[in-house]
C-alpha cells in the first residue's frame, strides 16, 4: 500500500540553539511527528553578540535572519521562532504556516527573597536594581517606580537567573512562557506576575510561529494543522499595532489582544524610554489587522510618535 505523501516527508526544523529555543523546536517536532522530523541548530546574530543591548544593535531579525536564510536556501524545511522575535515585515519567499497555541504571555518579576518587599505596587524597595535589556520592560518599570535602577541583562533564561542568584541584581524580568516551558526551579526566589492592568507584554509574547517556504504547499498544509486560530488572530492584531510604529526591539511598546465572543479586545501602549510618559489605550474590533491599525492611529493622535 502506497504511503500518503505527508508520511514520506522528513522535516528538517531550523532553530536557535538556546535551551528555550530547542524546547520550542522539539515541541513542534512532537506535534508533527518525532519520527519524521529532525532538529537543525542555527546560530544567529543575537546569539553571537551578547555584550550589546538590543536597542544598540542595527537592523532587525537578530534571532531570525540566519534561520530564514537557511530556510530560503533549502538547508532546512521549516523554522520555529519565538513570534515576538520575528520582524513584522514579510520575508519574500516565506510563509507562516502555523501559530502554535499561546503560552501565558505575561511577564514575571523574579526577586531575590531577601529583597522582596510586600505592600508596594512592585514588591521592591526604592532604588532596587532590576535587570532587563528590554526597552519595553525598562520603560514600564520606570513609569511605575521611577527610583528603580535598571541595568542591562542579556543571556538565556538560565544565565539570567544565575546572575540574579549571584547578587548582580535585586530582581529581573522574564517571560512567564519561558519559565513554564523549561520548568525552571526558582527555589529561594519570589515570582511576582506583573498584572496586565499596568504591565503589557511584547506583541506576540508566548506564541510560536512555524515558517516554511511559500512554494512548499505540501509542507504548508501539514504544518497548518498545528495552527491555533485564536492565537493567530490575537498576535496578528498585536503585530499590526507594532508594525505601525516601526516594529522591532528599538521601540518601548507593548500590546495584548484576546478574543471575547466575535470581537478582539486589544490594549496597546507606547512609552518614552525614560518611562516618564506613557500612552495606553484599548479598543475592540473584528478584523485583527484593522484593529491593530485603528489602535495605532488612536495612540498617534494622542502623541505617541513624539515619545519614540
Amino acid at each position: 500500500m502506497q504511503k500518503k505523501p505527508d508520511e514520506r516527508i522528513m522535516i528538517r526544523i531550523g532553530t536557535r540553539g538556546s535551551e528555550l529555543a530547542l524546547w520550542q523546536a522539539n515541541h513542534v517536532a512532537d506535534l508533527v511527528g518525532r519520527e519524521r522530523s529532525r532538529i537543525v541548530v542555527i546560530k544567529t546574530k543575537g546569539d553571537r553578540i551578547q555584550n550589546v543591548s538590543f536597542d544598540k544593535m542595527e537592523g532587525k531579525g537578530f534571532f531570525t535572519k540566519e534561520i530564514e536564510d537557511a530556510l530560503l536556501s533549502g538547508e532546512v524545511d521549516a523554522a520555529v521562532h519565538s513570534m515576538k522575535d520575528l520582524p513584522t515585515e514579510h520575508t519574500p519567499g516565506l510563509a507562516i504556516a502555523a501559530v502554535i497555541r499561546r503560552e501565558d504571555p505575561s511577564d514575571v518579576l523574579l526577586v531575590r527573597a531577601e529583597r522582596y518587599l510586600e505592600g508596594n505596587i512592585l514588591p521592591l524597595a526604592d532604588g532596587a536594581v532590576v535587570g532587563t535589556s528590554s526597552l519595553r520592560r525598562a520603560a514600564q518599570l520606570r513609569n511605575i517606580v521611577p527610583s528603580l535602577e535598571i541595568r542591562p541583562l542579556r543571556g538565556n533564561v538560565t544565565t539570567r537567573i544565575r546572575r540574579l542568584r549571584e547578587g548582580s541584581f535585586d530582581a529581573i524580568v522574564l517571560a512567564r512562557a519561558g519559565l513554564a516551558r523549561l520548568e525552571i526551579d526558582t527555589f529561594g526566589l519570589v515570582e511576582f506576575t506583573l498584572p496586565y492592568s499596568y504591565f503589557l507584554p511584547a506583541p506576540a509574547q508566548g506564541a510560536l510561529a512555524v515558517q516554511v517556504r511559500g512554494e512548499d504547499s505540501l509542507l504548508y498544509d501539514i504544518i497548518r494543522n498545528l495552527n491555533d486560530p485564536e492565537t493567530e488572530d490575537s498576535v496578528a492584531a498585536e503585530r499590526c499595532f507594532l508594525e505601525h510604529f516601526g516594529g522591532g526591539c528599538h521601540v518601548p511598546l507593548g500590546a495584548l489582544a484576546y478574543r471575547s465572543g466575535d470581537m478582539l479586545h486589544l490594549t496597546g501602549l507606547v512609552a518614552s524610554i525614560d518611562g516618564k510618559r506613557l500612552i495606553r489605550r484599548s479598543i475592540d474590533g473584528g478584523d485583527p489587522a484593522r484593529t491593530g491599525e485603528r489602535l495605532a492611529e488612536l495612540l498617534k493622535q494622542e502623541g505617541a510618535d513624539g515619545l519614540l
